[in-house]
């Protein structure tokens, strides 16, 4: 199976204009051979880069509010005609797709930073919301829950992914190795240091396939109208730098990492590597000890009214 990791720059805070982006890089992607691709973490559209540079934490700050305001505007439904026309490119192109998105919450003020995973021929079938949000992050993405820790089947592998700083989370790892994953998704917002380590580490951990996908995103990309754009220039013109990258189960990095641009990186998997692989380490299997640790994973969605 070709996979593709897209990395690339959202139209920031533009839902509309990032979901038409989006559709023509899937077909970019599906043009070059992929059977599966993946976006960034919050790709649809825009990580919040401005909180650390900035002061997020200032209490009552108007330009935090302000900028706060139109990231929650940016924020789109489930539901909604932006998700509606990636299913349907997905289906289009035959073509799984893993894509971040800043989803908007039932009280419609609050927002998760998601990762849905989108069959071509079943549309949606889970959302993941980041289980805790890192750092500064919390300021602006609510806390998820563990409904959208699933795996899926496509084309002979079982598919499952995780966003960012989750991906160091051991459990939420075993989590998806215990559901037969053999295929791991590591949606970034675009950090070659740390997705270096780590995917190379997830790869061997779990006897999988580990593609991570970040975005770029520079002074450029930022519009003029955005409340915090000046204060935030003063930290530099580029704030995430990409780091997509491939590695198979046996450790060896079979594309990138690339940075700094916008590009489509590839890589053709093979499932036999991951049963080789397995031979002597199944972290769910033949390596582990059910009688000795268990996990517990809570599957219900979290909503303020039942």
């Amino acid at each position: 199976m070709r996979v593709a990791a897209i990395q690339a720059a959202p139209v920031f805070l533009d839902s509309q204009k990032t979901t038409d982006k989006i559709l023509s890089l899937m077909a970019d992607a599906a043009a070059g051979g992929a059977e599966l691709c993946a976006f960034g973490e919050t790709f649809l559209s825009g990580y919040p880069f401005w909180l650390s540079s900035t002061g997020g934490a200032q209490f009552d700050n108007p330009e935090q509010k302000a900028a706060y305001a139109a990231y929650v505007r940016a924020s789109v439904s489930v539901d909604g005609p932006e998700l509606a026309a990636i299913a349907a490119a997905a289906n289009e192109h035959g073509m799984f797709a893993y894509l971040g998105f800043i989803e908007r919450s039932t009280s419609g003020t609050s927002v998760y930073a998601s990762l849905a995973a989108i069959n071509p021929d079943d549309g949606i079938v889970s959302v993941h919301r980041k289980l805790r949000p890192t750092y500064e992050e919390r300021l602006v993405w609510a806390a998820g829950d563990g409904a959208g820790l699933q795996v899926h089947d496509w084309r002979g592998f079982r598919v499952g992914g995780l966003n960012c700083w989750e991906n160091w989370m051991p459990l939420a790892r075993y989590s998806l190795y215990a559901q037969g994953e053999q295929l791991h998704i590591a949606a970034w917002p675009g950090s070659p240091g740390i997705t270096r380590d780590i995917t190379r580490f997830v790869a061997r951990e779990g006897r999988v396939y580990c593609v991570s996908v970040g975005g770029v995103l520079t002074a450029n990309d930022i519009p003029d109208s955005f409340p915090l754009k000046e204060a935030a220039l003063q930290e530099g013109s580029s704030y995430l730098s990409g780091g997509s990258m491939v590695v198979a189960p046996d450790g060896e990095v079979l594309a990138g990492p690339v940075a700094d641009e916008e590009t489509i990186v590839y890589a053709d998997l093979d499932m036999n590597l991951v049963l080789e692989e397995r031979q002597n380490f199944d972290p769910a299997g033949h390596y582990g000890r059910p009688d000795v640790f268990r996990v517990m994973v809570n599957r219900s969605r979290q909503e303020p009214l039942d």
